[in-house]
């Protein structure tokens, strides 16, 4: 009678996992590049086609965001990020990866929704995107002074998050 039932029992317990799974936070992805500096680049600026390497890009607290004209979450999230970037009170700037995009495309989007960047890098090919660990636009760093990255969000960036998950580290950086 047992052998009859560890199929079914096993089946259960493989239920009960899956169910829990499905409450798990998909922004809540471990990054294993916490406590160490942003990865080494060197990538064109979509507007100016300067060219910027990370060395560059350090000096202040910042946040980098990863996006895409293809991204439904960058569409969600792109009006926050334009709101953020003209708040005075947090002051933070913000530095666009713009991912595996087409450069006209990417610009015409920035022009007709805004440009919440205060540099917008272009990563054609992800590998930069890669060496970040980015699972998938839209994906948010915060950065410090140094350039080592204190924070990872996954996923569409709004108010309630930035103040619930950002602010308090901005505080502790400040």
């Amino acid at each position: 009678m047992t052998r009859r039932l560890l199929p079914l029992v096993l089946f259960f317990v493989l239920m009960g996992f899956l169910a829990l799974s499905l409450y798990e936070s998909e922004s809540e992805l471990p990054s294993p590049l916490i406590g160490k500096p942003i990865p080494e680049f060197s990538l064109e600026n979509l507007i100016t086609q300067q060219i910027h390497s990370n060395t560059e890009i350090i000096g202040e607290v910042s946040l980098i965001n990863v996006w895409a004209t293809w991204c439904v979450g960058c569409e969600i999230e792109h009006e926050f990020l334009v709101e953020l970037s003209q708040d005075e009170t947090v002051g933070i700037p913000i530095i666009g990866l713009n991912w595996k995009d087409d450069d006209q495309l990417a610009r015409l989007w920035l022009n007709q929704l805004g440009d919440p960047y205060s540099i917008v890098l272009k990563d054609p090919e992800g590998k930069t995107a890669i060496d970040f660990g980015v699972y998938g636009a839209p994906e948010t760093f915060l950065i410090d002074s140094n350039g080592i990255i204190h924070f990872k969000h996954i996923g569409p960036l709004d108010r309630e998050i930035f103040e619930k998950d950002f602010l308090p580290v901005i505080g502790e950086l400040n």
